[in-house]
């Protein structure tokens, strides 16, 4: 998975969610990244199960179909596979939605849609 830089507003975040786990006012975080590997996604897929949600990461790949009446075919190539609880899970979803908004925030709105995006 791609390096994410995060801003001091989200350290500080992460950083008062750790102090509230471990119940004291004040939590260092040093993040030793020694053994970290870094690989590119373009794609994900959630599977989620009664303990844990699974993220499939990986590209997609675009290709000429070989079947009558289907243009493309999308290959998704899963490349890393990361396994966490539902706390995690929120955390990092509530960490991802405040990073969007300040990038929001900063260069506006992102838009999803891909035909809404293509310049005529």
């Amino acid at each position: 998975m791609a390096k994410v830089e995060q801003s001091k507003g989200a350290d500080k975040s992460i950083e008062e969610q750790a102090a509230q786990q471990a119940g004291t006012a004040k939590v260092k975080i040093r993040v030793d990244q020694t053994s970290m590997e870094t690989t590119y996604a373009n794609s994900f897929r959630p599977i989620p199960s009664t303990e844990e949600i699974l993220l499939d990461f990986g590209i997609n790949q675009s290709f000429p179909s070989q079947e009558e009446k289907v243009s493309a075919e999308i290959v998704f190539g899963v490349e890393n596979r990361v396994i966490m609880n539902y706390y995690t899970a929120k955390r990092l979803a509530m960490s991802l939605s405040n990073i969007v908004a300040q990038y929001e925030g900063q260069f506006g709105e992102i838009e999803l849609d891909a035909a809404k995006r293509r310049k005529q």
